[in-house]
Order: C-alpha cells, then sequence, then structure tokens
C-alpha cells in the first residue's frame, strides 16, 4: 500500500503518549510499524531488488528470488543494536516530543542508561537522520549571512573570538515571514564557501538578499538575484539581515539552554542538523508527526557505528 501523502494522527502515528505507549507495547509492534514506514508499497530485497518475500519465523524477511534473509533493522540507525527496539522508540518520541529537545545527559536520566556515552550516541545518530540529502532547496527570497557560536567570548567579538563560524540562509514568505532555514559550518570568516553553500541550499533564480561585502557580487554570476545592503552605514546592523540574526540569536539560546554549551567543532554540523530539524517544523501541533517523519528518515539512514561517531 503506498505511503500516505499528508499522515493521518491516530492512523499513521500517535497523537499522544498514551496512544504511543498502546501502540507499541513490545518489540514486535515496533519492527512492524519500521517495515511499513521502510517499505510502504510492501518489502522490497536490499540485496537483489526484488518485491517480493514472506515472514520467517523468527520474524525476519527471505527474498523470493536470492533467499537472502534481512531484519526490518538491517542497514539502518538501529542496526546490530543490543538495546530493544522499543527503548529506540521511547528515545524518539522523548526527542522529538518537547519542543527544545533533550540533552545526553536528560536522555540518559529518562531512559535510564548505564553510561552518558550511549546517550550521546543515540542522540548523534538520530541527529544524522534529522535532514534528507534530497531535502527541498530554499526559494523566494533568501537572507544569507554569517554568525559565531560556540560558548562564550567574553570581550571579544565574533570573528576575533575562537567561536565557530556559522553560514545562515533563511527563506522570507510573501507576508515577510521566516520560513525554511538552512545552517552550515563554515570554512572561515567571510570566506568564499558561503557562495558555494548558496548554491547548494538555494534555487537558482531566487533572490539573495545580503550584507554589502564585494564577494557577494559573485552571487549574480550564480544565477541568483542579488540585492545588498551595506551594514557599515547602517545604524542598526540587525536590521540588516534580520532573519539570520534571528535565527542566531535562537540558534544560541538553544545551544545554552538544551545542550548547556556542550558542543564540540568536531559534531558541529550535527548539532545544526537537528536545530535546522526543529526550526523548520516550529509550527507544528502534532509532535507525534514528528516523530513520524524522524522514524521515517531514521530508516533510510545508515547505522553509523560509535567508532565512526567518535572519530568523525
Amino acid at each position: 500500500m503506498p505511503a500516505p501523502a499528508r499522515p493521518v494522527g491516530g492512523v499513521d502515528y500517535p497523537r499522544t503518549y498514551q496512544e504511543f505507549k498502546s501502540w507499541f507495547p513490545d518489540d514486535a509492534a515496533c519492527r512492524e510499524y519500521l517495515g511499513r514506514l521502510r517499505w510502504p508499497d510492501g518489502f522490497a530485497c536490499p540485496e537483489c531488488g526484488c518485491g517480493g518475500g514472506w515472514r520467517t519465523g523468527k520474524g525476519l524477511w527471505m527474498c523470493v528470488e536470492c533467499a537472502k534473509k534481512t531484519s526490518v533493522t538491517a542497514g539502518t540507525i538501529f542496526h546490530r543494536s543490543h538495546s530493544p527496539l522499543s527503548t529506540w522508540f521511547a528515545a524518539v518520541w522523548f526527542v522529538t516530543s518537547q519542543t527544545n529537545g533533550v540533552s545526553a545527559q536528560g536522555l540518559k536520566d529518562a531512559l535510564g542508561f548505564g553510561s552518558y556515552e550511549t546517550a550521546w550516541a543515540w542522540l548523534h545518530k538520530l541527529r544524522r537522520a534529522m535532514v534528507r540529502p534530497d531535502r527541498e532547496l530554499l526559494d523566494g527570497v533568501v537572507e544569507l549571512d554569517q554568525s559565531f557560536v560556540g560558548g562564550r567570548s567574553t570581550g571579544k567579538r565574533g570573528p576575533s573570538s575562537d567561536k565557530a563560524p556559522i553560514t545562515i540562509a533563511v527563506e522570507r514568505d510573501e507576508h515577510g515571514r521566516l520560513g525554511r532555514v538552512r545552517l552550515e559550518l563554515a570554512d572561515k570568516v567571510g570566506g568564499l564557501d558561503m557562495i558555494d553553500f548558496a548554491c547548494d541550499v538555494i534555487t537558482p533564480g531566487a533572490t539573495i538578499r545580503t550584507d554589502g561585502a564585494r564577494m557577494f557580487t559573485r552571487l549574480a554570476d550564480k544565477g541568483f538575484i542579488h540585492e545588498s545592503t551595506p551594514g557599515n552605514t547602517a545604524e542598526d546592523l540587525d536590521a540588516v539581515m534580520p532573519g539570520p540574526h534571528l535565527v542566531s540569536s535562537l540558534l544560541k539560546r538553544w545551544t545554552a539552554g538544551t545542550l548547556h554549551y556542550r558542543l564540540s567543532r568536531q559534531h558541529l554540523p550535527y548539532y545544526l542538523d537537528e536545530f535546522t530539524f526543529r526550526f523548520n517544523r516550529r509550527t507544528s501541533k502534532a509532535r507525534g508527526m514528528l516523530f513520524y517523519r524522524l522514524l521515517q528518515q531514521a530508516v533510510d539512514t545508515d547505522p553509523h557505528p560509535l567508532k565512526e561517531l567518535i572519530g568523525s
């Protein structure tokens, strides 16, 4: 059966915690749900691509063509996990049901993990599922700017501190409200990688608003409509690029309030992915929908073992 174009609460995902508990009492129920998310049109063998198969007594799928057995978690972030799938589901619900998310210590306390490292690894696995590689490009009017994040640097301004430079692109809708956002850890302050970033995340032909930095004149050559406002002549610097400045403020508040500044530059791109996931769904009233979307992307995300998480 094809996946629904718009999932329905109470049918495709649980709407409340009470529904969540009744839907997923054990691992078998969790596997059934993951199977529908991973193969919405019916089982497809990951080895040969055949669309036929049957269930074995141990809950595995066997392909009718190549006879290969596979589990619904194989090749996903749940691959070879020794923890019950129901615990994973509880973690996903806990992460998505809270507006600002949860820290590794908070997840450890909530689920009773024996170590902080386990909670940290689970959150990083989930963060890798929060951004789809084929996500839609920003369009319309987009504000592009750079900010800094990564702790406190008393008495120093962003470019002269040891904070990490973050490139921010944020849409403006026809009513002037903020739309979707894209974030990236920049190579350096004011580098040309900001132009590459714009080409990666913004639709050609869109209007890009920037400050008066000369390098942004290259945007016109890339097929964008470029509008610049010199910041050195503005009385209020925040008013030059209000969208990115607001996003930057919310990002800093989130890293302080939820992560308690416990983020390293090495893993910063994945924290930015989580913030992007939450910001772009900030108007959603159905927290269960976020649970659905994250699981949907989790079954399409590589396992990422702990050794890779630590050393990446």
